[in-house]
C-alpha cells in the first residue's frame, strides 16, 4: 500500500474537460505554479485558460499521495517521498475534487459546485484511528466522536474563507496516509502549509467559480520534471516552458 496504492485502473483522462496543473520545481520546492486548462469534448484539444498564477504546498514539499491513478503508472522511483499523516508535505498525484467550503452563507454567484458552510462546530478529522479519519464533519451531527484530534474549519484567519475539498487518500482511506487536503487561501507567497495547496484569496475564488462537475475537474500535482515525463502518456496538455 506504498508506491501502488490506487482506488481506479482505467484512464481518468477520459471524460475528463478540466484540469488544474500545479507543478514545482521538485519534491522539496514550496513554491510552485497553477495553470488552468479546458478542453472541447472528452477527446479534444486542452486549451489554456488565462495566466498561471502562484501557489505555495506543504512546508516541507511535495510527496506521493493517494489518488486515482498508481504512483507506478506515474513513474514514482524507489526513492520518491511517499505522503504521511503529519510530514508537512502536499501530496502528489491525480486526484478529483469534492466539495467547496467557505465562511459566508452562499457559495459564490455561478459557481456550480456543491458547497459546506463552515460554522464553529465543524471540524475536519486528523486522528488516524478514527472512523472519522479524513473527514470534514460538523461534531453536533455526531453523537460519539471517536478522535483526538482535529482541524476546526472555522479559523481566526482567512485561509479557509473560501477552499476545496481535495479527493486525497478517500478510495479507500488509508490509516496515517495523510488527511485534510485542501486548495485553500495562503498566509503569504512562499510560506508552505501543514499540507494543501494555498494560493491568493482572488485566485482560489476564480477556480470555485470555474469548477464544473459537469466536466469532472482534476488536480494533476507533482514536479515539473515528473510531469514533463508522463504527460503525453497520460494525455495530459503541454504547458509552457519555465511554468
Amino acid at each position: 500500500m506504498l508506491c501502488c496504492l490506487s482506488a481506479r485502473a482505467h484512464d481518468v483522462a477520459d471524460g475528463v474537460r478540466q484540469i488544474v496543473v500545479v507543478t514545482t520545481a521538485d519534491w522539496n520546492s514550496v513554491s510552485g505554479t497553477l495553470q488552468r486548462f479546458e478542453r472541447v469534448g472528452s477527446h479534444g484539444k486542452w486549451t489554456a485558460l488565462g495566466q498561471t498564477f502562484p501557489i505555495v504546498v506543504g512546508k516541507t514539499g511535495l510527496a506521493w499521495g493517494d489518488g486515482l491513478i498508481t504512483t507506478g503508472r506515474l513513474g514514482a522511483g524507489a526513492g520518491d517521498p511517499v505522503k504521511q499523516e503529519g510530514d508537512g508535505k502536499a501530496p502528489a498525484g491525480v486526484f478529483s475534487l469534492g466539495t467547496a467550503f467557505g465562511y459566508e452563507p452562499q457559495l459564490l454567484a455561478g459557481s456550480r459546485m456543491a458547497y459546506m458552510r463552515l460554522t464553529p462546530s465543524v471540524e475536519c478529522v486528523d486522528d488516524a484511528k478514527s472512523h472519522y479519519y479524513n473527514r470534514i464533519v460538523d461534531r453536533r451531527d455526531i453523537s460519539a466522536p471517536d478522535w483526538s484530534s482535529s482541524e476546526h474549519m472555522r479559523r481566526d484567519d482567512e485561509l479557509y474563507h473560501w477552499g476545496v475539498y481535495v479527493d486525497h487518500n478517500v478510495h479507500p482511506t488509508r490509516p496515517s496516509g495523510g488527511s485534510c487536503i485542501f486548495l485553500h487561501i495562503w498566509r503569504a507567497a512562499g510560506q508552505g502549509t501543514v499540507g494543501c495547496t494555498a494560493m491568493p484569496k482572488e485566485d482560489i475564488q476564480q477556480l470555485i467559480e470555474w469548477f464544473d462537475p459537469a466536466k469532472s475537474p482534476l488536480l494533476v500535482q507533482m514536479p515539473r520534471g515528473q510531469y514533463d515525463r508522463v504527460r503525453q502518456r497520460m494525455g495530459w496538455p503541454t504547458l509552457a516552458a519555465g511554468k
